[in-house]
This record gives structure tokens, sequence and C-alpha cells, in this order.
């Protein structure tokens, strides 16, 4: 098995030989085995155990074996112990997920502090298969298919050419000891079900199945690579970045072979699942209005377009501006306030980021916020003839995306003082009588995250 060992090492350019390794040991027969055969190799290592206390004495007793196991390797050792239930309660996950993050966030934190360059798991053959089971239970898309990669990034699984059968007569053949986790013989957890019910039937049907996985995973892997390089030509054309904004051309999409799929493709990267991308598709020939929702995102159906955008939180929707001097932030946007000297023949340049506003006019406090259905005002120039804001937006045929931006200054008594970017109010312009006038700038905050 070393042999074989060093061979896939060598297929999977991991270069063992001039890179030291963080082994991530629980003391159980497959990371044993990872140790052995990393000291046999003669690969530079260190380990490290978690103890999530989750087994009582059963969690203490494994943690002197996998010290110990380390002393005799000469490996340096690193153990920590975690609050497994309390952080699984505090995060609202379950007890699996939560050991799960706390295990590879300290693993990350051993290797930068001690200039690890890998981190190794015990992973092998029968786990990726078990693990596409699941996927398939659950649902799953090629990626799901082809099971555990044997490497991403930083994380490396050096067992994964080997089978469950092969690593038990490694052990045995070396005299090996390891420690039994008592949970896993139970069936209370899917993957035991799967590894103790599911896969003995499937083995009466093949008894090579571990082998014949290999190769079906080989296959479902490059065609998920076909794929996604076919999917993310295509994806250069469909799709334009504005801003932190992505706009999905609803065209492109429906003239395309396998659309509710390419849909998917691009919406997987914010957070939304097959399913939410079926029925995002099918909006696309319905009216425009409808907003989806991950948890990251919202995607606007426009009527050329998916508009997808990052969720903001509506802390922000309303400002209060005291007096005419000063800085106000809303969102990612900074209001500029200065009361100036009436400047004869003063002409508002063209700058919409820009307004000059008759003080003598205005009353504070003076707001900020979203405009709203019925929200009407007197545009620059129309001569005291009121508009509402949702007929001045159709005018400038900004799309939904753009409108739910939109925002309005408001006079204490009420009035639409501007609708910010856009167009002033005609009672509100700058006269030859006004005795001071107020300038306010927006612009966009450059600290902003």
């Amino acid at each position: 098995m070393l042999e074989a060992f060093l061979t896939f090492i060598n297929q999977q350019k991991f270069d063992l030989h001039k890179k030291s390794t963080l082994l991530t040991v629980s003391g159980g027969m497959d990371s044993v085995v990872l140790a052995h055969l990393f000291h046999q190799a003669g690969f530079e290592a260190g380990i490290a155990h978690c103890n999530f206390g989750l087994r009582g004495e059963e969690s203490n007793e494994d943690e002197v074996f996998v010290r110990h196991l380390a002393a005799t390797y000469k490996f340096p050792f690193y153990v920590k112990h975690f609050s497994t239930k309390g952080y699984a309660k505090e995060e609202g996950i379950s007890t699996q997920m939560a050991a799960r993050d706390l295990r590879y966030r300290w693993f990350d934190e051993i290797k930068n502090e001690n200039d690890y360059n890998w981190i190794a798991t015990a992973h092998h053959a029968n786990d990726s298969f078990e693990t596409v089971i699941l996927n398939l239970v659950r649902g799953t898309g090629l990626a799901g298919m082809h099971g555990i990669a044997a490497q991403n990034n930083v994380l490396i699984r050096p067992l994964m050419f080997a089978s469950r059968e092969e690593i038990y007569e490694y052990v045995k053949e070396y005299n090996l000891s390891w420690r039994e986790d008592s949970s896993n013989s139970s069936t209370h957890y899917k993957r035991n079900l799967i590894r103790h019910e599911v896969m003995p039937v499937l083995k009466t049907i093949n008894p090579s199945l571990e082998s014949t996985f290999k190769t079906t995973s080989e296959r479902m892997r490059s065609a998920e690579n076909l794929v996604s390089f076919f999917l993310n030509d295509w994806k250069e054309e469909a799709v334009r970045k504005e801003g932190e904004e992505y706009y999905i051309s609803i065209s492109s999409l429906l003239m395309s072979s396998e659309p509710k799929y390419r849909l998917w493709f691009i919406l997987q990267d914010f957070g939304f699942s097959y399913a939410q991308s079926a029925d995002i598709y099918t909006s696309a020939e319905g009216s425009s209005g409808k907003v989806f929702y991950s948890e990251t995102h919202q995607i606007l159906k426009d009527r050329d377009y998916f508009i997808i955008s990052k969720m903001k939180s509506d802390a922000s929707n309303l400002i209060e501006i005291s007096r005419p001097s000063g800085e106000y932030q809303m969102g990612d946007v900074v209001f500029l306030l200065n009361a100036i000297s009436n400047i004869p023949d003063l002409t508002p340049g063209s700058d919409k980021s820009m307004a000059y506003l008759n003080l003598d006019k205005l009353e504070f406090p003076l707001s900020i916020r979203s405009w709203e259905k019925g929200d009407s005002f007197c545009p620059f120039g129309m001569a005291g003839k009121r508009k509402k804001v949702s007929d001045l937006m159709i005018d400038l045929k900004l799309s939904l995306n753009e409108k739910q931006k939109v925002k309005v200054l408001v006079n204490k008594n009420g009035d639409i003082v501007w609708v910010v970017g856009f167009r002033l109010d005609d009672r509100y312009k700058v006269v030859k009588e006004a005795t001071e006038i107020l300038l306010i700038t927006q612009q966009l905050n450059s600290a902003a995250p």
C-alpha cells in the first residue's frame, strides 16, 4: 500500500517531500493509517487532534492515544478542547456541523501559525462514494456525482486512492492499533446507514464497487469541467457587470439550449439553489417586478434582464438632517451640506450629484428617505405643476432596480425638495432674492465595504 500511496501522491503533485503537512488525526483506523504512511515515507508532518468532548471519557482516551502516536513518530502534536454543543446551540446548527466548522477553523490557525503547507485528512474512496449516495438522496448536480476531491486548495486527501477494505488490510499487516468511535456503529447517522446497510446490498450487485466508482467519478469530474468551460464562455456574453450589480440577458437565456440549467450555473455563485433557479426561470417571460432572495443576494426580474444585487440592510433607509452644514451618510452614499452666500447669475450646472437650493425656503430638520408610492413634487421648470415621482422615473426610463434606489430630500413641511440625483423642485430653486443657498453634494463613500 505504501507504493500505491506514493504513486497517488506523485499523480496528484502534492510535493510532500519538500513541503510539511498538518495531519488531522482522530485516532480512528483511517487517520492512524494516514499518520503511519507519512512516517513510513519520511514526510515532514505534524498531528492535530480535536477533543470535542462528545463521548465523555472516550474522548479523553482518544486524545491520550493520539498524543502517544505523535510522540512515537516524533511529529509535533496539537490538541484543542471544544465546547461543541454550546457552539451548535449558539449558531443554531447541528452538532456535526458545529464540529466541522470548529475543527477546520482551528486547522487553518495551526497551519498559518506554524508554517505548514498542507492540511491532510484521512478521507478515502468509500467516504467519497457514500457522499455521492447522500447527494443523490438529497438531490444533486454534476458536482455532487463525482464525490470528494483529492485536493481543495491547501486541503488534501492522500488516502483517496484506497478503499476501507484496503486500509483494514494495512492495519492488520503492520499490527496497528486504533481507537474505535462507538458512534460509528449507530445507524442514527445517515452516513452510517449507507455504510452498514446500503453499501453491502450494492456490493452484492457489483463486488468491485469502489473500483467502478473511481472510474465513474473521473468521468463525471471531466464532464463537469467541460460543461463549465463552455458555460463560462457563454456567460461572458449573457452577463454584464455594472458596479456591484449583475445583469443577465433574458433574451440570451431564452434563445439558448437548457436555459434553466444555464441560469442555475450563474446563480449558484450568489447562493441560489437549483429549485430557486427553476422558479426564477419561470418568471422570464412574465411581467416585471418580481423579486427573489437568497441569504446574500436578491434578483429583480426587469423587462430585459434578471438583475442581481447584494442584500442591504433597511437600517439606512432614512436619515435626518438637523442643520445646513455637515456630512451625512446613508448606506454607501455621503451627503455633504454647505450654506453659501448668494452668487449673482448662479446657474446650476448639469452635475446631477449636486443640488443648489434656496435656503430661505427650507425648514429643518430635513430628511432623506426612499421614495414612496404617491410621492409628488413640482419639477424644476414646470412652473408649479405637480408630477408624481413614479411618473418622473417612467419618463427617465429607469429600470425597476434603479427605481428601488431612488431617494428624495424632504422639507420639514413634507414637500419633496429634490428627487436625489434627478430633479429639483421648482418651489425651492435659487432666485435672485435668496440671501443664502444650500449646496448639497452626494458622493460614494470610498470607505464603504
